[in-house]
């Protein structure tokens, strides 16, 4: 019996999903804080198998089973994130000045559809705050840092560029690889980067790719993105040389849906995440994979809740999976579930390694 689910989740669940998610992270950061707790956690947690340990960017990521941007904003919980099993992180979305994000309710869940909905508005300690947090504890695993532009419609055109920018630059010395969140709204007209003209000024201003020293760069695309549009922008990206994809970022649209429409038309606007989207966010993956020949790693996220999930994505094309939905409805040992089911994978299909789950 998964006693999160039978005994804490229903506490939670009680509490408003932006409540629950901030006692969350307040627990998790004093764990975090305390060695003694995490040394204990990983005797619990962790789970070690040699098949599923991959060399990346010359980083050694243990398992393919990682935390996804948005669910520890600040930094807080690294070293417990490392203890329960997960084989990286990634935090953020970091920003240039710090934001309180949008006012309360901003963060719903969707239980008939195992789905959240967030209008989070990017709140953060700023940049400056969390670079300086990471760098006093600092976990082993690799970390990725992933930045967005400040949340202000003020900012825009070369504003917004060199706010990129102020953050890449604090994260360069600390980040193991660093993901450009480039789907949140950037400018006063409402486009983001993910229009390619915008893309390519954003990467040259970056200088992305100029810098062999530089840790790794990935772009992350909405899951909403056209096959048509998604192709122009990857081509965009690779004219860039960036390292990596992350697929994909939330949902503007309310599809795959089966709560009450009209508890979702109260919602209101947001960022859809979980099941829901699952099945459009292997497709962007399977759609990266086929334009880049495969030959660039790519970070899968949208609707990982078990093994099966992540070898959808793996087969797909995915490198590297990352979960934050999932650890909301299956709790904090999702990350050793999954690596064990993914170690029996690989034993039961005569396998030797994770890369070649995608050959079966």
């Amino acid at each position: 019996m998964n006693f999160y689910k039978a005994a804490v989740r229903p506490i939670l669940f009680n509490l408003s999903a932006d409540k629950a998610h901030d006692l969350t992270i307040d627990i998790a950061s004093f764990v975090s804080n305390h060695q003694w707790i995490t040394k204990t956690v990983e005797k619990v947690y962790s789970r070690e198998h040699p098949g599923l340990c991959q060399k990346i960017w010359g980083l050694t990521f243990d398992n393919p089973i990682g935390v996804a941007a948005g669910f520890d904003k600040n930094g807080h919980t690294t070293h417990l994130m490392e203890a329960l099993g997960f084989g990286f992180m990634e935090v953020g979305s970091i920003t240039a000045n710090a934001s309180t994000g949008n006012p309360l309710p901003r963060s719903w869940r969707l239980p008939e559809d195992e789905s959240l909905i967030n209008r989070l508005g990017l709140n953060n300690d700023g940049a400056k705050t969390i670079i300086k947090r990471i760098v006093q504890s600092r976990p082993t695993f690799p970390l990725g840092v992933n930045i967005a532009k400040t949340h202000n419609q003020d900012i825009s055109g070369q504003k917004a560029l060199d706010d990129y920018k102020f953050s890449l630059d604090l994260a360069k010395p600390v980040a193991d690889f660093i993901t450009l969140n480039i789907s949140c709204p950037n400018t006063k007209d409402g486009k983001t980067f993910e229009d390619p003209e915008l893309l390519s000024q954003l990467l040259k201003h970056l200088e992305i790719g100029k810098d062999a020293t530089d840790p790794p760069v990935l772009v992350k695309f909405s899951v909403d993105l056209s096959r048509e549009k998604l192709e122009e922008l990857i081509e965009v990206a690779e004219s860039y040389a960036v390292s990596g994809y992350v697929a994909t970022n939330t949902s503007s649209l309310r599809e795959n849906l089966t709560s009450p429409a009209k508890s979702i038309k109260r919602i209101g606007r947001g960022g859809l995440s979980g099941k829901a989207i699952s099945d459009k966010s292997t497709a962007v993956i399977s759609t990266i994979s086929e334009f880049t020949k495969g030959e660039k790693t790519i970070i899968g996220v949208g609707g990982v809740f078990t093994a099966e999930d992540a070898v959808e994505k793996i087969k797909a094309g995915a490198d590297l999976i990352q979960i934050y939905t999932g650890m909301v409805y299956e709790g904090p040992s999702i990350a050793k579930s999954i690596n064990k089911a993914l170690a029996a994978y690989l034993d039961k299909h005569s396998l030797d390694h994770i890369y070649q789950v995608r050959m079966t």
